[in-house]
């Protein structure tokens, strides 16, 4: 079984992907994942859409695309083109891999992407705005400002509610334990379910 965790910067989806792990669970990091094919099996395509630039020293050079494609929608919409679907084939991949009883698929932009389709349940992170930007800022020593932007560019919370099958609520990190324990457990019993179904 494949489980989907989302949520918007500074929910925690990652602290929550860690617990999970801690419980025997892997996880695909889909953002550091996209990095790598990025850097390597996407790289003559990236390099004949936007440039030799794109490239600094043979490393993705994640400033000036970054500059190209928040400009341009055309631009960010050639460049999810090419990465969204690697992404996807590399997960199906690494999944059919895996053992245990089910696998996570972390992504900050499951729903946005469509990767929603290449799993079985969904579960998104959230917390209160306030709460995010503070995480952010002390975690990235960033601009606050920079923070909001990001956040007010990403689905919001209701939007993640609405579509998810599963939430967290991430205030206090005391009641994530409990939380990703009682989850873990289900999905165990409903991957145990479905292969006894299908047997």
């Amino acid at each position: 079984m494949k489980v989907g965790i989302t949520g918007g910067i500074g929910s925690g989806k990652s602290t929550v992907c860690r617990l999970f792990a801690a419980r025997g669970v892997a996880v695909y990091d889909s953002d550091t994942e996209a990095k790598r094919l990025m850097a390597t099996t996407l790289r003559p395509a990236i390099e004949a859409r936007f440039g030799a630039g794109a490239f600094r020293d043979g490393v993705l050079d994640r400033a000036y695309l970054a500059d190209i494609v928040f400009r341009d929608a055309q631009a960010l919409a050639d460049l999810d083109a090419l990465v969204h679907p690697a992404v996807l084939h590399d997960f199906e991949a690494w999944a059919a891999a895996q053992p245990g009883d089910y696998v996570i698929l972390e992504s900050a932009i499951l729903f946005e992407a469509g990767l929603e389709h290449a799993v079985d349940r969904t579960v998104a992170v959230l917390a209160p705005v306030e709460l995010r930007v503070r995480r952010t800022c002390r975690r990235d020593r960033c601009d606050e400002e920079a923070v909001r932007r990001r956040i007010a560019a990403q689905a919001d919370d209701d939007t993640l509610c609405a579509r998810a099958d599963y939430t967290i609520v991430n205030i206090l990190e005391t009641d994530l334990e409990p939380a990703v324990a009682d989850l873990d457990q289900r999905f165990r019993h409903e991957a145990r379910t479905a292969d006894r179904i299908d047997a």
